[in-house]
């Protein structure tokens, strides 16, 4: 074979690895990006659900501690997040929702507390926190989100 062919072959041989490695590695880093967005935008969903579940059931929690007549938007409106949560959330963070509605739900079919009587119970160390497990489920899911 001819010392030219030999060495337009190899040049051209080259120029292929260099181009394949430079497309590789475009794509992989594009891959890694979208990758990356798109679990920024997961985090951001779940945070949102999350932060309104914990703001609606703190109120929902609240009024049926001082009232028996439950606020039925509201309640739907829980019940509706608890039905987002089983298509995005983890079995724990899941199960804490729906403790949360249970207990809330539970209740409204008690008595009524007086300010008096939660304030004793905040200042004997007794207080209600029907949220502490949700919130600690939905922080152990987040964290799983956040890369290392």
């Amino acid at each position: 074979m001819d010392v030219a062919y030999i060495s337009a072959l190899s040049a051209l041989a080259g120029s292929v690895v260099g181009g394949l490695t430079s497309g590789i590695t475009t794509w992989l880093s594009q891959r890694a990006q979208v990758r990356a967005v798109r679990l920024e935008h997961e985090l951001s969903r779940r945070e949102m659900l999350y932060k309104d579940f914990i703001i609606s059931a703190s109120k929902a929690y609240g009024d049926a501690m001082v009232s028996n007549d439950p606020q039925i938007p509201v309640i739907v409106d829980l019940y509706a997040m608890v039905s987002i949560m089983r298509v995005v959330s983890s079995p724990q963070t899941l199960a804490s929702a729906e403790k949360v509605m249970h207990a809330t739900t539970q209740v409204y079919f008690e008595p009524n507390r007086t300010v008096r009587e939660l304030h004793d119970r905040v200042m004997n160390g007794n207080a209600v926190d029907p949220l502490k497990e949700f919130s600690e489920a939905a922080r152990n899911e987040l964290r799983a989100f956040t890369p290392r």
